[in-house]
């Protein structure tokens, strides 16, 4: 349930063309859904602007397939992250809408019609080793109804690629870096920007960048004000930031608008 399919089920409440009974019908699993092995919350789009998206490492195909059917029916878009193959084959057999990005390893069904294409995120990434975590984080953007620009293939090794694009990034409302190896890019990115720069590490590199460590650590210490750091991989949290970030742009406090 989302704010624009909570106030047209009001809306029809209050014009009599749905009964009470019959909203509250609809209404009965929020603001949780018991699935057996998952508690889903259909709650969260309300609270924070957001569906609940499913971490689907770890789950069972058939796991992942009950989520995202009931996900589906109560959000404008259903969203799982970390699916391979054989979740995938599961889903689209039950579910004939659900769309594969397999670069991005995410699954999805539905979208979010974007409301404001002026601001825009960017997504920046140091090398193309880098580019499913810099995918998680593009496509779930594109999903919630974001303009996404990618800068891809940038890294500090040739700096003039990342200036190539200047105009692109300096109009961004938000920039995502993603950066294995050294990490230096979300520094660079930060010190050009007067915008908030969202830096995800990745487990990219040789030995000693210890699975992302190294570049983890680069980005913590940045000597650039404005950067804030995700976990390891983490395109999703990353996604979800700048999502709060052009959220507060688009709709600010105290509009009218839907989240």
């Amino acid at each position: 349930m989302d704010t624009d399919k909570l106030s047209t089920l009001l809306r029809a409440v209050q014009s009599g063309t749905v009964t009470v009974a019959e909203a509250a019908d609809r209404l009965r699993d929020l603001p949780f859904e018991d699935l057996g092995d998952t508690l889903l919350d259909h709650h969260r789009t309300l609270r924070t602007g957001m569906p609940e998206v499913v971490f689907a490492a770890g789950k069972t195909p058939q796991q992942v397939v009950t989520i995202m059917t009931s996900l589906a029916q109560h959000a404008l878009v259903a969203i799982a992250t970390r699916v391979d193959a054989a979740m995938y084959a599961a889903v689209r057999a039950e579910l004939s809408g659900a769309v594969y990005f397999e670069r991005a390893r995410l699954l999805a069904i539905g979208r979010v019609d974007p409301r404001d294409t002026t601001h825009y995120l960017v997504v920046a990434s140091a090398g193309t080793s880098d580019q499913p975590v810099a995918e998680e984080a593009a496509v779930t953007s594109e999903l919630l109804g974001h303009r996404v620009e990618r800068l891809y293939d940038v890294g500090v090794a040739g700096l003039h690629r990342l200036l190539a694009q200047r105009e692109i990034l300096f109009g961004a409302t938000a920039v995502i870096v993603v950066a294995g190896m050294d990490g230096a890019l979300a520094s660079v990115v930060g010190g050009l920007v007067a915008v908030p720069v969202l830096a995800v590490p990745t487990s990219v590199g040789y030995g000693m960048s210890l699975g992302g460590i190294a570049a983890l650590l680069t980005m913590l210490n940045s000597c650039s004000p404005g950067v804030a750091v995700m976990n390891i991989d983490n395109g999703f949290g990353a996604a979800a930031f700048a999502h709060l970030v052009l959220q507060q742009r688009i709709s600010p406090p105290g509009s009218t608008a839907c989240a």
